[in-house]
């Protein structure tokens, strides 16, 4: 069944894919770490990327408020930043829910796959239908 969310105050949208992305790596690899603090490194090593391009994304997080973090110290969600977080581990859940069990696909690598992807594009709106509709086809 799908949950009740949490408040959306922070706008998604408002915030560019790729932030979304970084913000979403963060706040996964710092769950589990103590105190929930990353290293550039473990972002850079999760994504795929070089370092240095971590260090450019950390930069605009950073001004944007999205995280606390100086040069070559560990980085850490604001309350903004695990905000935008836990919205888009929402989003990603109401979709997997979808692809699982209202469209019955069971490769769950794909499932895993789209749900990642179309997470960024979802909106307040439709992700209020997405979460009303589960709501309704589950306890059907």
């Amino acid at each position: 069944m799908a949950k009740k969310s949490l408040k959306l105050n922070s706008k998604i949208s408002d915030i560019p894919e790729s932030y979304q992305r970084y913000i979403d790596e963060i706040h996964l690899i710092s769950r589990s770490k103590k105190g929930g603090w990353v290293s550039n490194r473990e972002i850079a090593e999760s994504l795929h990327v070089e370092p240095a391009s971590v260090t450019g994304m950390l930069e605009k997080l950073k001004k944007k408020g999205l995280i606390k973090w100086e040069p070559r110290k560990a980085i850490r969600l604001t309350e903004e930043g695990k905000k935008i977080a836990r919205q888009l581990n929402e989003i990603h859940t109401l979709l997997y829910q979808f692809f699982s069990k209202v469209l019955k696909i069971e490769d769950k690598d794909t499932i895993e796959k789209l749900s990642c992807e179309i997470e960024h594009h979802i909106t307040r709106d439709v992700k209020n239908s997405l979460e009303e509709f589960l709501s309704k086809y589950i306890d059907d």
